[in-house]
């Protein structure tokens, strides 16, 4: 059938382009999950979308037909605790695997998927790695205290490919939004993801709500959805799709971490990890506040079937 038709709507700039509707967005996206559209047109489509923006009816069109392809991971005895990983390190060690390690400390499955979408940052897979933990190779069950980390090809390839344009293209496109708001798994989940604009906050609740879905969002740490350990930011938790702001951001920036690395190298960050978990150098409060959160929200998942469960934070302190 081709995209032409669709791209001819969203190609018109971002004055004179008319948005998708969520039917619309989901055949695109799914043909080009599927391979059956030409290399020119999956460019012009990355372009038309990068210059337009997507509105969260597209977004979730777009989730939609990646979620009906995906190969899930079956459900575990808890909800499994999502951590798309996209970005790695820029300026400061990339600390999403010690969040996914202290998530599984409290007892929670944890899976982290991603793949190098940007050349020279380090990877927390790559952190993972030299811990010991082995990416792997199909999707499969994680127990609960247990860590895995995932390819995105795993998940699926053509999702892998798309990402992959952007060597080519050299700008993101709409999967690496999709990337970082799916559910993997073929039971309850909770997505923890993040946001770097402000902005994108108000279409990420509407994405997500939309979607009915579980989900944890905060400014994350370069792209990561790790909490920045200098800063304390504000966290809107969504359970259902039901938005709701559980704690609003705190002024004021450390100057210092301690025990933090200034290098950001794989065995430098490795190094720190191990020496946070074995209590040779304290848990980050960003850190820690963050887990509290996640472990929070992924008691209310558990208890969505009782009619009378509260919605929201409790005293955490």
């Amino acid at each position: 059938m081709g995209i032409g038709h669709y791209i001819k709507e969203i190609g018109r700039g971002p004055r004179g382009a008319k948005p998708l509707t969520r039917a619309q967005a989901a055949d695109l996206f799914g043909q080009i999950l599927d391979g059956s559209v030409s290399d020119l047109e999956i460019g012009a489509f990355c372009l038309a979308m990068r210059i337009k923006g997507e509105t969260p009816e597209e977004l979730a069109g777009f989730i939609d037909a990646t979620q009906q392809r995906l190969a899930l991971l079956p459900a575990s005895t808890r909800p499994l605790v999502v951590l798309p990983s996209y970005n790695g390190a820029r300026k400061l060690p990339v600390l999403t695997p010690l969040l996914a390690l202290l998530l599984a400390r409290e007892g929670l499955p944890v899976l982290l998927h991603g793949m190098r979408t940007e050349a020279r940052r380090v990877l927390a897979s790559d952190v993972l790695q030299a811990l010991g933990i082995a990416a792997l190779t199909v999707a499969q069950a994680i127990a609960p205290g247990q860590v895995a980390h995932l390819h995105t090809a795993q998940l699926h390839p053509g999702l892998a490919r798309l990402l992959a344009t952007r060597e080519q293209i050299g700008l993101r496109n709409p999967g690496h939004s999709v990337v970082k708001l799916i559910q993997p798994c073929a039971g309850p989940a909770l997505l923890v993801s993040s946001y770097t604009h402000p902005e994108y906050l108000d279409r990420l609740c509407a994405t997500l709500a939309l979607l009915e879905a579980d989900a944890l969002l905060s400014r994350g740490l370069e792209g990561e959805v790790v909490a920045d350990p200098r800063r304390w930011p504000r966290y809107d938790a969504l359970v259902r799709g039901q938005h709701q702001v559980w704690e609003e951001q705190q002024a004021g920036t450390a100057t210092e971490v301690p025990g933090l690395p200034t290098d950001m190298d794989i065995a430098s960050t490795a190094a720190y990890t191990q020496q946070v978990l074995q209590g040779q150098q304290p848990v980050p409060p960003a850190l820690q506040r963050q887990v509290q959160h996640i472990v929070q929200l992924v008691q209310q998942i558990e208890q969505q079937a009782k009619p009378d469960a509260p919605l929201g934070p409790s005293t955490l302190d």
